[in-house]
Order: structure tokens, then sequence, then C-alpha cells
């Protein structure tokens, strides 16, 4: 039997010569000084019908020691004890093994995303490709998915939670999970790690309430008052006249700012644009579903875009910005990338710069829309004589888009009232925009403070 002390000191010869172990392993020294691990062996039989000779081959000495050369010559009895090509068997491994390599986590998780892609909103499929891009891929994108166990993705998890971003981590671990189970299914992975980290991470924090202007102001007549002087302060702002406009816009059409973001000119309808000076009494803003607030369902409702109706007011605020960025594919487009829509703290950094840090949010016009108009309609029902609620208070509701609890009424209710909403959207652009300038007075200011000299107080 060879020893490694022998196996050592194989030195090459004028021709390749063995060294004899047991158990038909043996080392193959070649001319050149190579040390080979090898084992003879038969299996099944040749054309003549006798028993076929075949080499099996281990790895070199020393990377493969002789402890491991027999390791590996034992595994390869063992094959032939229940009939099965020690040979064949190495290259089904190392094919699986390559196979492994290449599904990689992003290899996978980008496969899980085109399935999954074409039932999804376009804003939400972009959501989840940034998260990805920006949070797994980096980590964890290169390593064999099967290789990837509970506690690394956790640390991965834990990454995004120090940062602040606890929902963020939650939807990260949803995802993941997702992934894994698609893995399984297609045969790639065989567990899911990710399902078992949801408690391992932090409870995901309880929803604030948007601040509003509004808040903890109890006259209407206040309210009208302090939400005139937010719009005045945004508009004297030095910024881009786009970004002031956009917030007049969120203000008037009270709807949530993602939409607003997101605004494309082949929404509008009942617009002559050719005609700056015509009316546009049936002016209309058609937000597809797929960009609504809601479950999969919801977006993908036949007939259930949200109808907004735009008043005089509103009209006017597009056909100023449609001077800006009618050739654009996004009526509010970003500063450097103009395929691309403003950030989403654009409208929210405006504010804070117009001081209004912790007291309203673009979010806010909803319920300053909501709350005065309420309570307005209230007013005028019991002035009328009536002393139920006013049935203005569900037309609102369908106006600001409210998810409803009965998905067929809600289905049903989607362009319902619209003579209605076309009135209280004209009232509340009546209120709001008193002692206002007129939209096209934003174009042609200054947008910054000079770096030297006087600036803002």
């Amino acid at each position: 039997m060879l020893t490694d002390a022998k196996a050592k000191a194989a030195k090459a010869r004028e021709s390749a010569y063995k060294l004899g172990d047991s158990g038909q392993l043996y080392l193959h020294v070649t001319t050149a000084g190579g040390k080979h691990w090898r084992m003879n062996y038969t299996y099944g039989v040749n054309a003549a019908g006798k028993p076929a000779q075949k080499t099996l081959t281990f790895g070199s000495y020393p990377a493969v020691t002789l402890v491991e050369a027999r390791a590996k010559r034992d595994e390869a009895k063992r094959l032939l004890t229940e009939g099965r090509d020690p040979a064949i068997e190495k290259r089904v491994a190392v094919r699986a093994r390559a196979q492994t390599d290449a599904n990689t986590f992003e290899v996978v998780a980008r496969r899980w995303y085109d399935l999954r892609k074409p039932g999804w909103s376009k804003v939400h499929a972009a959501d989840v490709m940034d998260s990805m891009e920006r949070d797994l891929f980096p980590a964890i994108g290169d390593l064999p998915i099967t290789a990837i166990k509970a506690p690394r993705l956790l640390e991965v998890l834990q990454v995004v939670e120090r940062r602040g971003a606890i929902e963020t981590a939650q939807r990260l671990r949803q995802r993941a999970s997702a992934i894994f189970v698609y893995g399984i299914a297609a045969g790639i992975c065989e567990a899911d790690p990710a399902a078992s980290l949801g408690k391992a991470l932090r409870d995901k924090p309880r929803s604030k309430k948007q601040p509003s202007i509004i808040d903890r102001v109890d006259s209407q007549e206040e309210r009208l008052a302090v939400i005139r002087k937010l719009l005045a302060d945004c508009d004297a702002e030095r910024c881009r006249a786009g970004t002031k406009l956009a917030l007049r816009f969120l203000a008037l059409t009270a709807v949530r700012p993602g939409e607003i973001r997101f605004a494309a000119w082949g929404e509008f309808e009942g617009i002559d644009w050719s005609k700056p000076e015509k009316a546009a009494p049936a002016a209309l803003w058609r937000i597809p579903a797929a960009r609504m607030k809601g479950d999969e369902d919801r977006k993908a409702e036949e007939g259930g875009d949200h109808l907004v109706p735009l008043a005089p007011q509103t009209v006017e605020v597009l056909r100023t910005v449609r001077l800006l960025s009618g050739g654009l594919p996004y009526l509010f487009p970003s500063e450097r990338h103009t395929h691309k829509p403003i950030s989403e703290n654009t409208l929210r950094a405006l504010l804070i710069r117009a001081g209004y840090y912790q007291r309203h949010v673009p979010h806010g016009f909803r319920a300053a829309f909501s709350t005065y108009m309420n309570e307005r309609a209230d007013r005028l029902w019991r002035e009328a004589g009536h002393k139920d609620a006013s049935p203005d208070r569900a037309i609102i509701d369908l106006m600001l888009a409210h998810v409803p609890e009965n998905k067929v009424e809600g289905a049903y209710n989607r362009a319902a009232y619209m003579p209605r909403r076309r009135e209280l959207a004209c009232e509340w652009a009546d209120l709001i925009s008193e002692g206002l300038e007129a939209p096209a007075e934003q174009l042609g200011k200054p947008i910054r403070y000079a770096a030297t000299g006087p600036g803002r107080e």
C-alpha cells in the first residue's frame, strides 16, 4: 500500500508509471512529474460482450491527499455495488453543480419578476425591481440560491432595518419568500429560508396620520385662510415653475401624490389644447385603474379608471404646464431626467422650504378637501331643513377614490354622480384659488437664490 511519504517522493521517469494502493486505487506519475489519482474498474460490457474496462480520476496529488483519494475510491465502490457507474454519476454531479452555480439568487429573482410583472401596475413593478436592485442583489445576488440560508438573509434585512426602513425590510422578506417559493416549484431549490424570518424582524410601525395644515383648526373660515396662505407661500418660493404648478394641481384635485407624479398627457379628455381661450366644461382626468391604490383585483378591474372632473382653474394650470412639458411623457418630469417623473420628495421639499415642515405634507390636501367640503356640505344640508347627513358625503368619498368595502358597489360607482362631482370640484377650486396669482405668473420667475448677497430670510 502507498504511504504519503512514498507519494511525495515519487519522481518523474522516462515513461509514466503507477504506484499502487489498494482496491484498484493507484497514483499515476507522468513523465513531467504530475501525480494523478486513478482507479480502474469494470462496468457493463464492451462491443465484444466482455466486461468494459474503465478508469476513474480523483484529482491530483497533493491537492487531493491519500486519505481523500481513498474516500473517493470507497464512494465509487459503493456506487458500483448499487449498480451505478461512478463515472456517469460524477458527470451528473458536475452538471448539477454547474447548474446550481448558474442559478444565483438574482437570476432566479429576475425569472420570478418576469413571470409576475404582467399582472402588476407599472409603478408597482418598478418599485419591486428597484428594491431588489438596491438591497438584495448587491448582498446576495451572485450567490447560488441553494446556498442562501436564513441567517444570511436576516443579516441583509437587518441592514435595511438599521437605516429606519422597517416596512421596506418586511416587503423585501415577502418578495424574497416569493422568489424561493418559485424556486421550489421550478426544482431549483428545496427550502424557503425567508418564510420564518417575519418574527425575527421588527414590527411594522403604526402608521401616523399625515399632517395637514387644517389640523387643530376648528373654524371653516380659518381652514380656508390657512390653505390659501399655504399655496401663496409656496408660490412665493424660488423653485421650478413646474414644481409649484404640480403642488397647486394637487391641491385642486385632492388626488394621491403618486397619481400626480405619474400623470401623463394622454390621460386628459375634453380639453382642446389648440385653443387656449376655449372653455373646457367637460374636462376630465382619467387615471388608469392600474395606477390606483388597492389590491391587484382593483388594479386589473375592467372599467375601474378613476375619473377626476377638472375645474376651470385646474384646466388653466394644465394649459400652463403644457407650455413646459407638453412634448414629454409626464406632466411633471424630473429636472435631470425628463423621461422620468418628479421625485416622490419634490413636493414635500417645496412645503418644507416654505415653512411647513411637519405641518403639512402633499397627502394633507386630501384631508383638507375632505374635512372642509364634508362640513360645508352638512351645514348647507341642515340650512335647507334636513336633519340627516348630507348625501354629498358619499360623493366626496368617490372623488377621493377611497377603496370601498363592497367591491361590486365600488365598481358600479366609479363614474356615478359625475355632474355633482364636477360641481363640488368647481366649488373647491373657487374657494382655495381666491387671491392666488394666475398659473402663468409662475413662468420666468427666479428658481434659485444667488450664491452670494442677500437671500431668503
